[in-house]
Order: C-alpha cells, then structure tokens, then sequence
C-alpha cells in the first residue's frame, strides 16, 4: 500500500524548482548561519570570490549573498564581474563596514541589497525574498527586451529576405509590358527562367515562415510517438527543395540497422530537415552527402557529412545562434531566415540529445545528433 505522503506523479511534474542561493564567505560559520536562515531553498556555498565564481559559471543561481572583506578577490569584485556575465543576477552584499566608499562602489558595481553584520536572520530571510522578486521582474523586463529586439531583427530579415526576389520579378515584368523583350529575344528565356527560380523562392520562404510558426506555435510540448527515423529521412530526401537544386550530388545512406525511436516526430523532422537541407545548400554542384544511423551506448547517432565549402572555426559556436547565417561566399544573399540549426538545436535538446558539430573549410562539415534510445515522456 502506498504511503499517504508519497506524491503523485502529476503532483511533481507541477512542482516548482527551488531556487538557488550561493552564499560566499570566507568564514564557515557565517555561511552556516546564513544556511540555517534560508531552509527551503536550495543553497550553494563558497569561501571565497574564485569558488563563487566556479559555481556560477554552472549556470541556475538565482541569488549571490556575498561578503566584502574576502582574502583574494574581494566581495565587489565579484559582484562586477558576476554582473559582466549575467545582468539579471541579483546580488546581496553583506558587510559590517559602515565605510561610505564601499557602499559606493557596490552601488557602481549594481549591488541590489545590502545586509549589516552581525547579521539579523529574519532580516536576511526577507533580503532573500524581496531579492528573487527582484530577480523575476529584472527577467521579464529582459525577456520584453529579447522579444522586442527579436522581432525588430526578424522583420529587418524578413524585409530584405522578399525583396530581392521580389524586386527581380517586378523588374522583369516592367521590360516585359514596355516591349523591352523582342518575341524572339534569347534573354527573354534567360529571364524567364530566372523569375521562375525567384518565384519557387519566395514560395520556400513562404513555406519556411509558416513551418516556423507551426513549430513555435507547438512551444515546449512533444507529442511522442514511435517511429521510423529511417523512414524519417527517406521523406525528407524525397521532399526537399534544396535537393533538387542540386541532382548531381550523390546521397550515399547507411540506414538500415537502425530501431525505432520514441519522441515527436514532426520536431525531430524538422531539426533534420535543416541539418540535411544545409548539407546541400552549403556544397557545390557536384559532391557527396552521406548519412547514417548507428546506436552508440543508450544513444542513436544520426550523422549527415558533406563534401561541401566547410565552416572557419570561429563561425562553429555562432551557427545555432537566432538569424546567423553563414556566407562563404561572401554574396551577402544568403537565403533563408538564419533559424532553422536555432530550432534543430532546441527541439533535439528537448528530447534529451545534443548536436555537435565538425567541419574544415573546403573539406565539408559533419553533423552528429544524437537522440536518448529511452522512451520520452511527452510534456504537457
């Protein structure tokens, strides 16, 4: 019989996180106090500015309560540079100097709060909460900010996306209705063929803009189903524009040991959909893509290689960035939106798996997804 304490499955999937506390201090029993203090929350602790920043750098602290007078670096100078990295972190700094100076350069640091020592637990307690509502608000007005700037760059993107194609199809209509083109003109053919290119353009575009909006329509949740990722890829191969641009690249597949996977299968598409498309935006007219399936551990591995231009370096961390695009040719038409490798990243790390990245400029670039072989619960 189960315990009447035991919580139901649904009632954890409803709980909220705790929120994280770091406490810095170079004296145990201060740090202890502060523990005691702060029962409920999940807490970190530090004696000195280098650990603190060790522990922040793993990401999830929501509050730093930290002392000044440290040995090494010092209190404020944490709190400048835990500001540098992230804005929104609220800050509480504990002091028992009364010093003018020091209060002063914790304000031009961003400090958020101060605490006297000796310190007043239920004092400290009520810093702590007014802080994580601080905290909350900073982050919606940074979200509103992110939302704002978001939107301003895709409708830039947006506008100068249409343009170009939009431009060359009215140009040609222009000559065409003031007999700029003779009947049996040979640029008229020419142009022709070009405004059709630009037309099944801006078609795909229209395409992408409204898979983009299906798939953020969805949010954060998967519907799970099994399926066939070979399949998968079959459908994809057999539908992409990208593929037909380019009918002299041969497809070399190795997808025939692979199991079915459980997860959402219209995101996981997606997410290959891009990585695959790419492999063959990014090559020549001629080339090789290749693309496998293998089980490694408790993982399936789908990897997509091309034989194409490659990517410098330093361009590898920005490539899943919102509206990055690559130029390697330097046209400054890149098509596209600059999203898709954003959303394939995001959908996979939904599912629990990641996608890593290898590529040497002119020798082509390789792609490696790997997806959990476990069930997914799907996320409501």
């Amino acid at each position: 019989m189960l315990e009447l304490t035991q919580k139901s499955e649904l009632e954890l999937r409803h709980e909220k996180p705790l929120k994280t506390i770091l406490i810095v201090d170079d004296e145990d029993i201060i740090r202890d106090l502060c523990a005691r203090a702060l029962k409920g929350y999940h807490l970190l602790q530090a004696g000195s500015g280098e650990a603190a920043l060790a522990l922040f750098a793993k990401g999830g602290v929501d509050v730093i309560l930290t002392d000044v007078m440290m040995p090494g670096m010092d209190g404020i100078e944490l709190l400048k540079r835990i500001k540098e990295k992230e804005p929104t972190v609220v800050v509480i700094v504990m002091t028992g100097l009364a010093e003018k100076d020091v209060i002063l350069n914790a304000l031009k640091a961003d400090a958020d709060d101060f605490i006297s020592k000796p310190l007043n637990l239920l004092q400290l307690k009520t810093a702590v909460d007014k802080a994580l509502d601080k905290k909350a608000l900073k982050d919606e007005i940074a979200n509103l900010k992110s939302l704002d700037r978001i939107k301003s760059n895709f409708l830039s993107i947006i506008s100068h996306k249409f343009r170009t194609p939009i431009t060359a199809i009215s140009l040609f209509l222009q000559n065409l209705a003031t007999g700029v083109f003779a009947g049996d003109d040979p640029e008229f053919k020419v142009n022709v063929r070009l405004v059709s290119d630009e037309s099944a353009y801006l078609e795909r575009l229209v395409a992408d803009l409204l898979a983009f909006s299906r798939m953020m329509d969805n949010g954060a949740a998967l519907r799970c189903e099994s399926f066939s990722l070979a399949k998968v890829i079959h459908k994809i191969l057999g539908e992409s524009c990208e593929i037909a641009l380019k009918p002299a690249i041969e497809a070399v597949l190795d997808l025939h040991r692979a199991p079915e996977i459980r997860g959402d299968q219209d995101k996981i598409a997606f997410a290959l959909k891009q990585i695959i498309d790419n492999a063959y935006k990014f090559s020549g007219e001629e080339g090789e893509v290749s693309i496998s399936l293998h089980e490694e551990g408790e993982n399936l591995l789908i990897s997509v290689a091309d034989t194409g231009c490659g990517i410098p370096p330093e361009e590898i961390p920005k490539i899943f960035e919102k509206f990055y695009q690559i130029d390697p040719y330097n046209t400054g038409q890149v098509r596209g939106f600059g999203l898709g490798l954003y959303y394939a990243r995001e959908f996979i790390l939904m599912h629990g798996g990641n996608i890593s990245v290898e590529s040497s400029v002119g020798r082509g670039s390789k792609f490696v997804v790997s997806l959990p072989l476990q069930a997914q619960q799907p996320v409501n």
